[in-house]
């Protein structure tokens, strides 16, 4: 049982660990704006959740034991979502204005969230206070869902060691003190490293993490494989491939002596292996993005009196690389959450009496919408396509070469591995493998979807929306195209230097929007203490009669900006 009990803190946020029975329990306070706190969930409804947990463990779902439920009011809710519902995050002015949009938001169009839910140790989530047992059982099914997605989802391994919560109120407690020294310099710091914290180098920062100590390849290999074969000679895949295989075979008959053995035959075949070798162990480590280049080589922060800066531009990154696999598994984590919910409590003898209040709910949470992306419709209904597909042996090659479409559809192997197909996908998907993957012409016709096309009518005087294609590539583009993807943009260490930081945009078919480049460019000029020029594409269309059929030009420039003034040239 929990244990239950009130403490009022002199401070916004405090943590109170107390050690009993061998577990950490965690009671949060936190003082509302408006002068109301949170308050832990009565006992009443903590002994619903534990039930629902009893059920969630034996469908499958894995989490940790200790969760923490908060009866929240929706201002709270709002004072809240500027700072993603994490109350110890870092003040900064961009909240409060955010708070005050979405409070004129909510009196023009009011709203109540069933819930929220934090990734951090332990899982913390927020409820309103005028929730039936019922709909919070639906609801809690929900958020353990989400939990167990959270914590294990490999795009989210950075974090399953890590209390954001707490982390994000030392790092609060250390701005807050800069603040006291500096002034409104913290906050110029804040603005300019949030700027370019969408940027960062997530996926960089993942591997590192998370691979037992045997599965690490030490450095040694990791050059010969990643830079000695690939950038240095250019190999082919095959001898790339060849050469995998013979490390895999050395070390199965000798792997105490498998490093030895095999780099004997790399230093007779390529005798200037070991010198590039000791030549990359002297270069100091990459950095992963902007960010963290410009925290190890920015020379305005090197000066004794600027060092305190690097500890907000970490605080901003560390923030920012936190939540890039949420923004990344939206459509996998609500689908998922989605599909749990109603799985589960269908078959829940409590539901009894409120099918009809369910049906009505559930169908407002994952009801298609033909308009725009409902991400708790579609990711629901393509992890049912997923486990269906498995459970009648449709994912494998066989299956996709046939073109017979009654074949198709009466295809039915019997394999009974939907559910173990299901997990595996919440294990290692992301937004963009699963609607790649599996947003296929069978998923478009059986849930009739179509892309939506918006033409003017002059005649009317209105926009009119009609069907513009059913293709399932088309479909797949639409989604793809609403994910999140930042540009990459990286240092050219060759060309920069301590007066000149240089960065190139890895063009992707997609241009940088043109009117962030200079306030963006004045912060990182600010934080390098120097020139900065960024290397980019732009899209040029060129004129047309025909507008069905317009032509695009490529264009290379380069942006200059100094003393915060920028300028613009061809290359």
């Amino acid at each position: 049982m929990p244990i239950d009990f009130q403490h009022h803190l002199k401070s916004d946020f405090e943590m109170i660990i107390l050690k009993a029975n061998r577990y950490y329990i965690i009671n949060l306070t936190y003082k509302i704006h408006n002068g109301n706190n949170m308050i832990l969930i009565d006992q009443h409804t903590k002994k619903i959740m534990e039930e629902c947990k009893e059920r969630a463990r034996s469908a499958g779902l894995s989490f940790d034991n200790e969760t923490l439920e908060y009866i929240v009011t929706n201002r709270d809710m709002i004072n809240l979502s500027p700072k993603n519902m994490i109350p110890s995050l870092y003040d900064y002015w961009v909240h409060d204005v955010e708070v005050l949009k979405e409070q004129g938001k909510y009196k023009l169009y009011p709203g109540n969230p069933y819930e929220t839910v934090i990734n951090s140790r332990p899982a913390i989530s927020f409820y309103n206070d005028n929730n039936p047992d019922w709909l919070n059982i639906m609801i809690f099914y929900h958020v353990l869902a989400h939990i167990d997605f959270f914590q294990n989802n490999i795009l989210f391994e950075n974090t399953w060691n890590d209390d954001f919560v707490g982390m994000a109120l030392a790092d609060k407690r250390l701005i807050e003190n800069l603040r006291s020294k500096y002034g409104r310099w913290v906050d110029y710091v804040i603005e300019f490293s949030r700027s370019i914290d969408n940027i960062t180098g997530y996926f960089r920062e993942l591997p590192k993490h998370g691979l037992l100590l045997e599965m690490k390849p030490s450095s040694k290999l990791s050059f010969y494989f990643d830079i000695f074969l690939q950038e240095i000679l250019n190999a082919s895949q095959h001898l790339i491939f060849k050469e995998i295989d013979r490390f895999n075979a050395i070390k199965q008959n000798k792997p105490e002596m498998a490093e030895s053995v095999f780099f004997a035959e790399v230093r007779t075949k390529y005798p200037e292996f070991q010198a590039k070798y000791d030549s990359h162990k002297k270069t100091e480590p990459e950095a992963s993005d902007i960010m963290d280049y410009i925290c190890k080589h920015s020379p305005f922060l090197k000066k004794e009196q600027n060092q305190w800066m690097k500890s907000v531009i970490t605080i901003v990154r560390n923030t920012s690389l936190y939540f890039s696999p949420q923004i990344r598994t939206k459509i996998m984590n609500e689908g998922w959450a989605s599909y749990w919910h109603d799985e589960l409590f269908r078959q829940d003898e409590r539901i009894k009496g409120h099918e009809v209040d369910y049906a009505k709910i559930n169908s407002g949470v994952t009801s298609i919408s033909r308009i725009g992306l409902n991400p708790y419709a579609i990711g629901m209904r393509l992890i049912q396509h997923v486990e269906e597909l498995a459970e009648k042996g449709k994912i494998n090659y066989d299956f996709q070469k046939m073109q017979n479409a009654e074949e198709r559809e009466n295809f039915n192997s019997k394999t009974g591995k939907g559910r173990e197909a299901i997990f595996q996908l919440r294990k290692n998907f992301s937004d963009f493998m699963l609607i790649n993957t599996f947003v296929d012409q069978d998923f478009i016709d059986e849930h009739n979807l179509f892309v939506v096309g918006k033409r003017a009518n002059p005649e009317k005087g209105v926009y009119e929306y009609y069907v513009k294609s059913k293709k399932a590539n088309d479909y797949r583009d639409m989604m793809l195209d609403s994910l999140y993807h930042p540009p990459l943009i990286k240092v050219n260490t060759e060309k920069t230097n301590e007066d000149n930081l240089y960065l190139t945009h890895i063009f992707e078919g997609k241009q940088i929007y043109k009117s962030y480049i200079p306030d963006t460019l004045i912060g990182i000029e600010y934080l390098w203490g120097g020139q900065v020029q960024l290397e980019t594409t732009e899209i040029l269309k060129e004129e047309n009669n025909d507008e069905n059929k317009a032509s695009f030009n490529y264009r290379k420039v380069l942006y200059t900006l100094k003393d915060k003034k920028i300028t613009k040239t061809n290359i």
